[in-house]
């Protein structure tokens, strides 16, 4: 399976955020997208996801078959500040969700199965989302993604503000699941995506470029990158 980008582009105003972008992704990497902050990661997710409209650009899924389709509707999108329904349970938020969309996943399982799979514990899983923690909440929104089982599964910078010990579970979370998927992680700090990502995709001056990971161990290699970013910021 492979997700192409053609000729994406997104302008605000006489800023032009996103140039004309073309790049294919394929099923069974994690793809680390790295930039600085307000280089345009999440204007390129936000489009990718239709929650912003782009000037122009066409995406698509490319089946083992080699038929290309619109990218489907069932997009998991990982916020990087969580967004959950702090009125409902985490059990009965989770019960909510498979409930409306059994007709679309595939094998539903027991609630504390998932529950078990994520890491809450059972003395949380009936609390109220409202004093869950950053963590655990960010933890519950993977979760829903995970259930929903998406072609095309985007994370916005999801584990930059979590602990080490929750950052490191949802870190063997993301490597179990990503053969089944496309996965493009944000950030814009180089260690975690050395540390967690098959691939990496660098965001400069509104375009991607592929860098060849060997590359990143080697400091001078780093400096450039580095160098490349903070030239973006003074532009």
């Amino acid at each position: 399976m492979i997700f192409t980008i053609e000729h994406l582009s997104k302008r605000f105003d006489a800023k032009e955020v996103l140039r004309d972008i073309s790049f294919s992704f394929e099923s069974g990497k994690i793809y680390g997208l790295l930039g600085r902050n307000g280089a345009g990661k999440t204007t390129l997710f936000n489009c990718l996801n239709g929650d912003l409209k782009a000037d122009s650009g066409i995406y698509t899924i490319q089946d083992t078959a080699g038929t290309r389709t619109p990218v489907p509707d069932d997009i998991g999108y990982v916020l990087s500040t969580p967004t959950v329904p702090e009125f409902l349970t985490g059990r009965e938020f989770l019960k909510f969700f498979c409930d409306i969309h059994s007709g679309r996943i595939k094998g539903i399982r027991p609630l504390d199965d998932y529950f078990d799979y994520i890491g809450i514990d059972r003395m949380d899983r009936d609390k109220l989302l409202k004093d869950y923690s950053h963590g655990m909440k960010n933890k519950m929104q993977m979760l829903i993604n995970i259930i929903a089982q998406p072609n095309l599964l985007l994370l916005d910078e999801p584990l930059t503000s979590l602990d080490v010990v929750v950052a490191e579970e949802m870190k063997d979370v993301l490597r179990s699941i990503k053969s089944d998927r496309i996965t493009i992680l944000s950030t814009h700090i180089m260690d975690l995506a050395l540390d967690m990502c098959d691939e990496i995709v660098l965001l400069s001056h509104g375009v991607l470029e592929k860098v060849d990971k060997n590359n990143l161990d080697n400091n001078d290699f780093k400096d450039k990158i580095i160098a490349a970013l903070k030239e973006e910021t003074n532009v």
